[in-house]
């Protein structure tokens, strides 16, 4: 119990702010997961389902699915082939790393300017049961390429100061430290 509490001290604005994805994305995915579970109780017990259920859970499913690759993207969780990456010297590991975030940050906010003209295109589009804006379920979307982007920015730099700090000259204590990490 004591673990609880000190857990929850631990919670602040800060936390909250770094972990937002994984907290919306869990949170959607319990939604999700409720009315999966309800609508199928309720179709055994009382032979009938609960329409809008099987909508909302779809669009909480899509909820999940970009945020959760936003949450991914930010933890370097996406699978990635870096075999030929691994053999180059690390300063050109840096450099690969670098173009790399460029690319996937020009690319993510490609795919946000997408997600919002597809938003304006599809904003009158009602949901078939629900009746609702389908850029309701939609705007996760820009959503989760915004979050990406911003943290391809983020990326870029921190792969900027490690390719400044790769390209000084290091003293005696900084070979000293590398060995011994090394041995």
């Amino acid at each position: 119990m004591k673990k609880l509490k000190d857990k929850a001290k631990n919670l602040t604005l800060k936390t909250f702010f770094f972990n937002f994805e994984e907290i919306l994305a869990s949170l959607l995915f319990f939604v999700t997961l409720l009315l999966v579970v309800l609508n199928v109780t309720t179709r055994y017990i009382f032979k009938t389902g609960i329409p809008w259920s099987e909508e909302f859970a779809m669009g909480c499913f899509v909820w999940t699915a970009f945020i959760g690759s936003a949450a991914c993207y930010k933890c370097h969780q996406h699978m990635g082939v870096d075999i030929i990456v691994k053999r180059l010297n690390p300063k050109a590991q840096n450099v690969v790393k670098l173009i790399v975030d460029i690319l996937l940050t020009v690319l993510c906010c490609y795919m946000f300017y997408i997600g919002c003209i597809y938003i304006l295109r599809s904003y009158r589009k009602p949901t078939a049961i629900l009746g609702i804006s389908s850029a309701f379920f939609s705007v996760s979307l820009p959503i989760a390429f915004f979050d990406m982007a911003a943290w391809s920015i983020a990326f870029v730099i921190r792969d900027i100061k490690a390719l400044s700090k790769s390209s000084k000259p290091s003293n005696d204590e900084d070979q000293k430290k590398r060995k011994e990490a090394d041995a």
